[in-house]
C-alpha cells in the first residue's frame, strides 16, 4: 500500500480544486503585463505572511490553466513586492519544465519536485542589481519539503555551505521553496549564481515567508531564513504560460545521451501534432558547432510532423531547435542542448560501489562528455521525481548525475581515449548484503527496492536495451557466506540479463569480506571463479589506498577506475588485453620430491612484478610450514616453504589490509585472492 501512495501521490495532488468563486474572477494587470504580452496569467496568488499549505491548495484569485491545458511553450512569473519604497517587480520567463498547467502554482504536496536547469531565460526587473537579459540559463528549485545547504554540484559556482542555487531537498518536512536563478550555460565556470526570485517557507505553520527579488545582500542568497515577509505591505505571485501552436508525442531531453547503433550514430525522433491556426509548416534547425541542417514539413490536412535526424557518436554536441513557420516570423516551439551519442554503462553494489570520497578529491575528472540519468537517492519520492539528464558527478552521493569516484576516472578515459561520450548510472547503496540488491519479482520497478528504482531510471532514459557493461563491486556485507553470495548473485545476474540483454557482466574481486578481516578467502575466491562462468573478474590487491575496507582515491578509486577502463577498452573498443586481465592461479604443484618449494602456473603468461615481502600473504594449509620467499619465473610463481611440505593439501593467497607488498602486472592488476588451490603431488 505504501508503494502506491508514493506513485500517485504527486498525481493526486495535480487535482486539488480551487473553488468555483475564485476561478470566476479576472486577473488584475500586473507590472510585469508588457513582458507578458501573448502569455495566459494562469494563477495569481496574494501571498500571506504566514501560511501553512502543505498538501493543500493555496488559495489563487483564478484558475485559468484549462485555457492553456492543450499545451504551452513558455512559462513565465511575475513577483510583485509592495513596501516603504514603492513596488519592486521582477518578470522571469523560461522554456517549460513541465507539461501540466497544474504544477505551475507553488508545490504544496509531497512529491512535487523540481531541481532542474531550464533555457531560454528571460527576466526583467525595477530592482538593481538584478541580472537582466534574454537567452540565459536558469536553474529551478521548487519543492514542498524541507533541504539543506548540500550541493549536487550540477551547477557551478554553489555553495555547499549556504543556501542559494544548488540546495538538496528532502521529501519530508515543511518550508517550502519556490526559487528561480541564473547560472551559466557552461561547466565549468567562474560565472556567479543568482537568484532571480524567491518564495519559501509557504508549508511551515507559525513562520513568516521568506521571499525576495534577486540575491539576497546579506545571509543566505536565496532568502532561506529571512523570515521577511512582514516588511512588504502587498505580496503577489502571478503565473502566466503561453499557449503554444503545437503538441510533442516525442522529443529529446536537455543533455541526453542517445545510445550509439551499429553505424555510430542515433536517430533523435521530434513528433507531434499542429495545434494552433495560421502555422503552415514547422521547421526543425539542428546545429552543432559551425554545422546546421535545417528540416520543414509543411502542415498538411493531417496536422501532423515527424522528424528523426541522425546525430554522431562523438566529442560533438548538438542543439535542436523546433519552430512553427506561418504569416510573421518563426516562433520558437522548443530547444534541446548538449545532445550526444555514444556509449551506456551501469555500476552496481555497496560502497565501493558508491565510490564517495572517503579522501581525495576525483572532481579533476568532470568531463562534460560523461553524463548520467535520474538519482541515486535511496528515498522512493526523491529517486521517482528524478526524471533528466545530468553531468556525470564523482564526488556528492545521492544525487542526480552521482556516478562515484572510480566511475568517473573511467568514463573520463574512455572518453579521451576512444572519443565517445559515456552515460553511467551507479545505482549503488552502502553497507548492503546481496539480497538488498534483488528484483521485486512481483513488481519489478518497485521504487521501494533498490532494483526498481535502477530499472526504472534505465527504462525512462531509454537506454535499458543498450547498456553495454554493468561493473559489479558488492560482497563485504556478506560475510564470507558463499552460498548466499554465490546463490545471491547468480538470481540477479539472471534478472539483468532479462531487463539488460546486451550487457557483459564485470564483477570486482572485494579485499575483504567482511571489512578488515584478510583471513577470509573463500567468498573472494567464488569472485574469482565467477570470471570462468558469469562475467569477468576485476582485481583489488594491488591497491595501497586501502584503509581496510575502502579506498582513497590516490592509490585507490583512481587506480580503480583504470583498471575498470582498461578492461571496458579490451572488450568493447578493440583496445589493448595485454596485462588487462589480473594474475589468476591455474594450478599449484611441488616443484620436487622434497616438497620445499611450491610452482603457482598463471592463467596467463603476462610479466609480473612481485614486491619484496609479499610472500607473507599466502597461507599452505594441511602441512605445518610456511611461505618464507616468492619470484616469479616464466609464467609462474614459485614459492619456497620453510620445509617440506608432507600433508600440505591446498594454498590460499590472502592479500593485506592498507598498502603493503604487492604482486602486479604490468598495469598494476594485483594477483588475484584465491583459497586453497589444491596443490598435485
Amino acid at each position: 500500500m505504501l508503494r502506491a501512495l508514493l506513485l500517485v501521490a504527486p498525481v493526486l495532488a495535480l487535482s486539488l480544486a480551487v473553488p468555483q468563486a475564485a476561478r470566476a474572477e479576472e486577473p488584475d494587470g500586473t507590472a510585469c503585463a508588457a513582458s507578458a504580452a501573448g502569455y495566459v496569467p494562469v494563477y495569481a496568488l496574494d501571498l500571506p505572511e504566514r501560511a501553512n499549505w502543505r498538501n493543500q491548495a493555496p488559495p489563487y484569485s483564478f484558475d485559468r490553466t484549462a485555457e492553456v491545458a492543450a499545451g504551452f511553450d513558455r512559462v513565465g512569473y511575475c513577483l510583485e513586492l509592495t513596501g516603504p519604497t514603492g513596488t519592486q517587480w521582477v518578470w522571469t520567463s523560461m522554456l517549460p519544465f513541465t507539461t501540466d498547467a497544474k504544477r505551475l502554482g507553488l508545490p504544496t504536496t509531497d512529491g512535487q519536485i523540481v531541481r532542474q536547469r531550464v533555457g531560454g531565460l528571460e527576466v526583467a526587473s525595477n530592482v538593481e542589481g538584478v541580472s537582466t537579459g534574454e537567452g540565459l540559463t536558469g536553474y529551478l528549485e521548487m519543492w514542498p519539503g524541507s533541504y539543506t545547504a548540500a550541493v549536487s554540484a550540477q551547477v557551478p559556482g554553489a555553495s555547499p555551505t549556504l543556501y542559494d542555487t544548488d540546495d538538496t531537498p528532502s521529501s519530508t518536512g515543511g518550508y517550502g521553496s519556490f526559487q528561480v536563478h541564473q547560472v551559466s550555460a557552461t561547466r565549468p565556470s567562474a560565472e556567479p549564481t543568482r537568484t532571480v526570485l524567491a518564495v519559501n517557507t509557504f508549508t511551515r505553520p507559525n513562520e513568516p515567508l521568506a521571499l525576495g527579488i534577486g540575491s539576497a545582500p546579506s545571509g543566505h542568497p536565496d532568502w532561506t531564513f529571512a523570515a521577511n515577509a512582514a516588511a512588504y505591505t502587498q505580496r503577489r505571485l502571478t503565473a502566466y504560460a503561453r499557449p503554444s501552436l503545437l503538441t510533442l508525442t516525442e522529443q529529446p531531453q536537455d543533455r541526453r545521451l542517445y545510445p550509439r547503433d551499429a553505424s555510430n550514430g542515433a536517430n533523435v525522433p521530434v513528433s507531434g501534432e499542429v495545434t494552433g491556426s495560421g502555422v503552415r509548416a514547422v521547421q526543425l534547425r539542428v546545429t552543432s558547432g559551425d554545422h546546421e541542417r535545417v528540416y520543414t514539413e509543411p502542415v498538411t490536412r493531417r496536422r501532423t510532423f515527424a522528424f528523426a535526424p541522425r546525430i554522431e557518436a562523438g566529442l560533438r554536441e548538438y542543439r535542436f531547435e523546433l519552430s512553427t513557420l506561418g504569416a510573421g516570423p518563426p516562433r520558437l516551439a522548443a530547444a534541446w542542448d548538449g545532445l550526444v551519442s555514444g556509449d551506456v554503462y551501469v555500476i552496481q553494489g555497496q560502497s565501493n560501489a558508491v565510490s564517495g570520497n572517503f579522501s581525495g578529491s576525483a572532481a579533476g575528472e568532470a568531463s562534460p562528455w560523461v553524463r548520467s540519468y535520474g538519482s541515486p537517492n535511496a528515498d522512493p519520492v526523491l529517486s521517482g521525481t528524478a526524471r533528466g539528464w545530468n553531468y556525470g558527478i564523482s564526488e556528492a552521493t545521492g544525487q542526480p548525475g552521482s556516478i562515484g569516484q572510480w566511475g568517473a576516472r573511467m568514463a573520463r578515459r574512455i572518453v579521451d581515449t576512444h572519443g565517445v561520450p559515456v552515460a553511467i548510472l551507479n545505482g549503488a547503496h552502502s553497507g548492503r548484503p546481496i539480497d538488498f540488491f534483488q528484483r521485486d519479482e512481483a513488481d519489478p520497478g518497485n521504487l521501494l527496492t533498490n532494483y526498481g528504482r535502477l530499472r526504472q531510471r534505465l527504462e525512462a532514459a531509454g537506454v535499458a536495451a543498450a547498456v553495454r557493461g554493468v561493473f559489479w563491486y558488492q560482497g563485504e556485507s556478506d560475510f564470507d557466506n558463499v552460498p548466499v553470495h554465490v546463490g545471491g548473485f547468480t538470481a540477479l545476474l539472471e534478472d539483468w540479463r532479462a531487463d539488460l540483454p546486451g550487457a557483459e557482466y564485470l564483477v570486482f574481486q572485494v579485499r575483504t569480506s567482511p571489512c578488515a578481516i584478510t583471513t577470509n578467502t573463500a567468498l573472494r575466491d567464488a569472485q574469482r571463479l565467477m570470471g570462468d562462468t558469469l562475467g569477468v573478474t576485476v582485481s583489488t590487491t594491488g591497491l595501497n589506498g586501502h584503509d581496510g575496507c575502502h579506498y582513497a582515491w590516490e592509490q585507490g578509486y583512481r587506480e580503480m577506475g583504470d583498471h575498470a577502463f582498461a578492461v571496458a577498452s579490451r572488450d568493447f573498443y578493440d583496445g589493448p588485453a595485454e596485462g588487462v586481465a589480473p594474475p589468476n592461479p591455474d594450478t599449484a604443484a611441488f616443484s620436487g620430491p622434497e616438497r620445499t618449494e611450491l610452482t603457482v602456473r598463471l592463467r596467463t603468461g603476462d610479466p609480473l612484478t612481485v614486491e619484496p615481502g609479499a610472500h607473507a600473504d599466502f597461507l599452505v594449509t594441511g602441512a605445518a610450514v610456511t611461505v618464507t620467499g616468492v619470484e616469479y619465473r616464466d609464467g609462474s610463481l614459485v614459492l619456497t616453504l620453510s620445509g617440506p611440505a608432507e600433508g600440505a593439501t591446498g594454498l590460499s593467497y590472502l592479500s593485506h589490509l592498507g598498502a603493503g607488498p604487492r604482486i602486479l602486472n604490468a598495469t598494476g592488476a594485483g594477483l588475484l585472492a584465491f583459497h586453497q588451490v589444491p596443490i598435485a603431488p
